[in-house]
């Protein structure tokens, strides 16, 4: 085994153990996922040059080794590409080793791109966020409830609820101001992206925390990520409507609105909205084609450090 030899490592993940293997020389190991296991895991892998970092997302038990190795090229896969990389390569057995073999095998052999990992930052963004937005479903949920609401009792345990509800996503959002405030970096993206007219305050939060590559990527990378980028179905002389799929559905539920707000007030968006519909396209196309021209913007003013200017043309 040559220790010159550049290796991918794949990486399967559970809650208390990280089963790794090194592609090409096969060698396999088995660290404990805590502190302790991360820092032998990082002790394990300055024996090589490192070219990829693979695991799939895990829920939380990745988050904790995703931190450890920051400053590592870490590629993190699409559990369902990675079992659809398995099945191609007739792989029927599925234990922890096998799937962190084949994790290396598919990175060495897709090479996906290495991107920017959020900073811790970045990350307590996120898990706000995420808190938010189930206060946000269950406020919606309970308004819902209480349309049918005849007993006086529950209808005031209601009002209750809802009351504490909107007090904790008030709660979260100054804490999410503040983290933002605390961090030059963020604020910076912020301010950015809350210049361009449609982008509100939620929204940019989601961006900063959800795309940590915006920024860094080439447009279409961006537009592709977001799942925002048409797929072309074709096949011979048949030609099938394109569609938009994958990518981050976060994302593209924060930018529907903002969309909506761009396409009557952003006099760029407003045109192009209009063309669009004057072309014959559905209203449903036009407004992801706002959505598709949000991100681009977006991720083309972070990585130009300017805010939005309206255009004078």
């Amino acid at each position: 085994m040559s220790d010159n030899l550049s290796q991918t490592i794949g990486i399967d993940i559970s809650k208390a153990s990280l089963d790794c293997h090194a592609h090409p020389t096969g060698v396999e190991r088995q660290f404990a996922n805590t502190a302790k296991g991360h820092k032998a895991l990082i002790a394990w892998l300055r024996q090589w040059p490192v070219e990829r970092i693979a695991y799939e997302a895990t829920g939380t038990y990745h988050r904790a080794l995703e931190a450890a190795l920051n400053n590592w090229p870490c590629v993190k896969l699409n559990p369902e590409r990675a079992r659809r990389f398995a099945q191609a390569t007739g792989t029927l057995a599925k234990t922890d080793r096998i799937d962190a073999m084949l994790l290396a095998c598919m990175a060495a052999t897709l090479q996906p791109p290495v991107r920017p990992a959020r900073s811790a930052q970045q990350a307590q963004m996120a898990e706000l966020i995420n808190a938010r937005d189930g206060l946000v479903r269950d406020r919606t949920a309970l308004k819902n409830r209480e349309k049918n609401l005849t007993i006086a009792f529950l209808k005031r345990q209601c009002r209750q609820r809802l009351e504490q509800i909107d007090r904790h996503i008030e709660t979260l959002d100054t804490e999410i101001a503040n983290l933002i405030a605390a961090d030059a970096l963020l604020a910076r993206r912020h301010q950015i992206l809350t210049s361009i007219a449609g982008v509100g305050r939620l929204t940019a939060n989601q961006l900063i925390a959800t795309m940590p590559e915006l920024g860094s990527l080439e447009n279409k990378q961006a537009a592709s990520l977001a799942g925002l980028a048409p797929v072309a179905r074709q096949s011979g002389q048949w030609k099938g409507k394109s569609f938009i799929r994958g990518g981050r559905a976060n994302v593209r539920q924060a930018l529907y609105m903002p969309a909506l707000v761009a396409a009557r007030y952003n006099p760029d968006l407003k045109a192009k909205y209009q063309q669009l519909l004057a072309a014959g396209k559905p209203a449903k196309i036009a407004i992801t084609a706002v959505m598709r021209k949000l991100i681009v913007t977006a991720n083309a003013l972070l990585k130009a450090d300017r805010c939005w200017a309206q255009s004078l043309a």
